[in-house]
């Protein structure tokens, strides 16, 4: 079974954001960039269903793919899969910013190409929290798909998924080729040794273009301003529970 996993390069997690001067964007100059949290869930899922870990049978994927969609610079998020265990990657070179929508279309038509029998991605990514390219792709595919996945089992043609929702869990059981958006709670990443950051050094990764592919990645959305969110201000200390009640009544949440 082949295994695609799309992923991400983005601002690494542990720096602060800062926005531009000019309120454009966010200022990425000189700042350290890494495979997105999520898409690195994706890949150790996908490593484990191929290693035996994590409750799958053994080889139950015999090849994990790669596939980041970005700048020149996005191959060293693919190198990250590549040293956690994926057997090689794609980069799908676009600068500028590539919109949930053109990253989906692009995607699906990676997918008809290596026709993978699980696409697993990560449900969202840090930088713009969008969730929507592994929806987008299940309808552009229509493949089943389940989402925010925080247990994958396989059996056969058929994968049992459960998925956090609002109030609890919930058991889905979809018929492969299929689309999974992995949660925070599904695994937790392996550090990659230095002999497999050495062997991922000689791994191939296939260059492409959207073009290659006929999207058009032009974006759709204008993005007007871009603001840092309000400092907080400091609170008040109150004396009984009737004085509580009154401040909260002045501001209007009573």
């Amino acid at each position: 079974m082949k295994v695609l996993v799309p992923v991400k390069r983005v601002l690494d997690y542990n720096l602060k954001v800062r926005v531009k001067p000019d309120g454009s964007g966010v200022d990425l100059s000189n700042l350290k960039m890494s495979i997105n949290p999520f898409c690195e869930i994706a890949v150790e899922e996908a490593v484990r269903m191929k290693e035996g870990g994590g409750g799958h049978a053994k080889d139950a994927a015999t090849e994990v793919v790669a596939v980041s969609i970005g700048p020149e610079q996005a191959q060293e998020t693919i190198r990250n899969a590549l040293a956690i265990g994926a057997d090689r990657g794609i980069l799908v070179k676009a600068d500028g910013d590539v919109e949930p929508l053109a990253v989906a279309k692009i995607l699906k038509a990676v997918i008809e190409a290596e026709k993978p029998d699980l696409v697993i991605l990560g449900k969202q990514a840090i930088d713009d929290d969008s969730n929507a390219t592994g929806q987008m792709l299940a309808a552009l595919l229509d493949w089943p798909q389940a989402t925010f996945a925080s247990k994958i089992v396989l059996a056969g043609s058929k994968a049992t998924v459960t998925r956090e929702v609002d109030g609890g869990l919930q058991t889905l059981d979809i018929e492969l080729p299929a689309i999974i958006t992995t949660d925070l709670r599904l695994n937790e990443p392996r550090y990659a040794s230095l002999p497999n950051i050495m062997k991922a050094k000689k791994k191939p990764i296939d260059v492409k273009t959207p073009a290659d592919f006929g999207v058009d990645t032009a974006p759709r959305i204008k993005v007007l301003k871009t603001a840092e969110p309000a400092k907080r201000s400091g609170g008040i200390k109150v004396k009984s529970a009737a004085e509580l009640v009154g401040k909260l009544k002045e501001a209007g949440v009573l």
